[in-house]
């Protein structure tokens, strides 16, 4: 479902002009994108507030409403103060709904506590954590979901190994991917490598004294 956003047509540009509408406890903003004339905005800081805390959020379509018309976008950029933390302004990226659209998103590892690697000693190396996709905008998930419980030492899961819902692929370049790797040895190849001299027969007794 769209998350729905009315907006202010902004006819003054600049420094002067976005600080008087943060002022304002607004947050100035832009719409770009689909070969069409950038618009400035202003959007409700306090309508906004919530939308930032929606989980997985540069994967949601916003309906942004202006005198203009509603516009089809997707979240690209929040900026915030270095000082105070506060959002100073928003970036929207237009879409066509019906063209796919990539977009990166979280990858989330479970049942690492049942893992067969992990528990025989196996050390987990989560190298990528962001795996880029490709679907409709409605189509894309919030998270790609990595399962360790059958991944054993020496084993690694590459992009082409990452299950992905229906409609959704995966961007360039990732199929490739290493996103985790179980290092480590086997308890057989540890037991094989341990010194020989423990598996020696004991020393012989030494010879009874000449009288």
């Amino acid at each position: 479902m769209a998350i729905e956003l009315n907006a202010e047509i902004r006819n003054v540009a600049g420094k002067g002009a976005a600080r008087a509408i943060r002022n304002n406890k607004n947050i100035p903003a832009v719409v770009y994108g689909e070969k069409k004339d950038p618009v400035a905005i202003e959007i409700s800081g306090r309508d906004f507030a919530p939308i930032v805390q929606i989980p997985a959020l540069r994967t949601k379509l916003f309906h942004i409403t202006t005198k203009n018309g509603k516009e089809d976008a997707m979240l690209m950029d929040i900026q915030y103060h270095p000082v105070s933390d506060k959002i100073v302004h928003v970036d929207f990226k237009r879409i066509d709904v019906k063209k796919p659209v990539c977009v990166s998103v979280p990858v989330e590892v479970i049942n690492a506590d049942t893992s067969k690697g992990l528990k025989l000693g196996g050390v987990l190396n989560f190298a990528v954590r962001k795996v880029s996709l490709v679907a409709l905008v409605d189509k894309l998930p919030e998270k790609i979901v990595l399962d360790l419980a059958n991944l054993n030492i020496g084993d690694t899961v590459h992009g082409s190994d990452l299950v992905l819902p229906d409609g959704v692929s995966l961007g360039l370049h990732q199929a490739d991917l290493a996103f985790a790797t179980i290092g480590g040895k086997m308890p057989e190849e540890a037991d094989a490598k341990k010194p020989a001299a423990a598996a020696t027969a004991a020393p012989a007794a030494a010879a009874p004294a000449k009288k």
